[in-house]
């Protein structure tokens, strides 16, 4: 089997993700027993895969175990650690798995077992399951749950989270209007400017104005709620497969990472953005000589959001940490790089380069196939990690901006024609499958998928 490897030039790397069969075993084992006592929410699972090529597994927000089934000791064993910070009822504790994907755990004394499901917004999830339930919490409030089935002792419920990763409700809410106004401020923000250095300069004060507001974690998650929203008006298979998702409504609450697209000269500044909102920093990719290309991720630790951040890199750059380190602007670009010569910032007019979304890796492709949408070759392809793009969505190119290019002689004229009548390669809708619990990427799997959709070779 092809074990998972971040490399780094430096071969130095605190992100070894490893993978944990054992415990996804005991899990999975768990759910089909859940499911087999509780009919509702075996109907849900079956209407996930059915309807949205998803699994019931990947839309968990939480477990809440009886000792009797297993005891702290057996968490540990699994890599599980307690988290004393996360906010939880007095009788229970709550765990967490550090190196791995696996939702949270809930131990507690009492005789019964509930799944927790994450749907992007609750009302909606509610609304389309067919079934009323009263929902504890304020609308546009951190956290909202309601119990949806209860079957032998078997609890199915749903939560709705807006920058909050504790489990009990907050006693008093004082900030939905702004909430809300934060949400409306990032969809509505002014993403076209002349200068692209202002405009990030914009991007960076209205997030500094709302983190005064509204703690970073709330308004980390109003500004991806708006930037999942922009994305998908602009990329028609997003449109369609968000569709058949909120069938069920469950929104884009399966997402698995969010990918931008940076020049050189604004990457600091993208990444201080993302931290300004709470992120922090994980593993780096550094593939100058492999792809022409680095990358930086983030997690943000209440959010559940996982950001993978791109660049240009030259080979002679390996050791430069280009996240404190502002490198110089090139005439001559790799995909990444080019793409934003052709479509602007990823932080400001051209947005998402894709959203990435677990699914149920091949039964997603034949389905989207009925609706005349194809999936491009895989680029990982292991037991533990799929993913595949769909075909890019074509956008048309600023003359402007063409012609700029073609006078840096960054595009060769055949190149220049090419984008100006067909258009170029903008954004896809990412299909991932993890398995066993990993967490982390491969570098050179992604470095094929980078080659594979630089738009001087990208076929439509």
């Amino acid at each position: 089997m092809n074990m998972p490897t971040n490399y780094n030039n430096n071969h130095i790397n605190k992100y070894d993700w490893g993978l944990y069969p054992h415990a996804e075993e005991f899990l999975k084992r768990f759910i089909k027993d859940f499911l087999n006592n509780n009919s509702f929410a075996q109907s849900i699972s079956s209407r996930m895969e059915l309807k949205t090529s998803t699994q019931f597994y990947d839309w968990i927000d939480h477990i809440v175990f009886p000792e009797n089934i297993i005891s702290k000791k057996g968490l540990e064993e699994l890599g599980f650690q307690e988290a004393d910070n996360i906010e939880a009822p007095g009788e229970m504790c709550v765990f967490m798995h550090p190196g791995a994907i696996f939702p949270p755990i809930l131990l507690c004394k009492n005789q019964f077992t509930e799944i927790s499901l994450k749907p992007e917004r609750l009302d909606h999830f509610i609304q389309m399951i067919g079934k009323g339930h009263l929902i504890d919490g304020l609308i546009y409030g951190p956290y909202r749950k309601a119990v949806i089935s209860v079957q032998n002792s078997h609890i199915l419920s749903a939560v709705e989270r807006r920058g909050f990763n504790g489990f009990i409700m907050p006693k008093k809410v004082n900030d939905t209007v702004e909430y809300r106004q934060a949400m409306e401020v990032f969809i509505c923000r002014q993403r076209y400017f002349e200068n692209t250095a202002e405009g990030i300069d914009a991007a960076q004060k209205l997030v500094d104005s709302l983190c005064k507001k509204l703690s970073n974690a709330r308004t980390a998650d109003a500004f991806f709620r708006a930037e999942r929203y922009y994305w998908e008006r602009r990329n028609w298979v997003g449109q369609s497969q968000k569709a058949r998702q909120d069938r069920l409504g469950l929104g884009w609450g399966n997402h698995d990472h969010h990918t931008y697209r940076s020049s050189r000269k604004n990457f600091t500044k993208l990444i201080k953005i993302f931290q300004t909102l709470g992120f922090t920093c994980r593993e780096k990719f550094y593939a100058g000589d492999e792809a022409g290309w680095g990358a930086q991720l983030l997690e943000h630790p209440q959010c559940n959001i996982i950001i993978f951040a791109d660049i240009d890199l030259q080979k002679e750059e390996k050791k430069v940490d280009f996240v404190r380190q502002e490198l110089k602007q090139a005439n001559q670009f790799g995909t990444v790089g080019l793409w934003v010569e052709l479509h602007g910032e990823s932080i400001l007019q051209a947005g998402l380069h894709h959203l990435a979304a677990r699914f149920i890796f091949e039964k997603l492709r034949l389905d989207l196939t009925k609706l005349n949408i194809n999936t491009m070759i895989p680029f990982s392809y292991f037991e533990f990690l799929k993913q595949a793009f769909t075909k890019g969505e074509i956008w048309n190119i600023d003359s402007k901006r063409l012609e700029h290019l073609l006078y840096k002689k960054s595009i060769t004229k055949t190149q220049y024609e090419t984008f100006l009548n067909k258009g170029a390669v903008g954004s896809h809708l990412e299909n991932v499958q993890r398995t066993q619990g990993f967490k982390g990427f491969n570098q050179r799997s992604v470095s094929a998928i980078i080659i594979a959709t630089d738009p001087r070779k990208y076929k439509a």
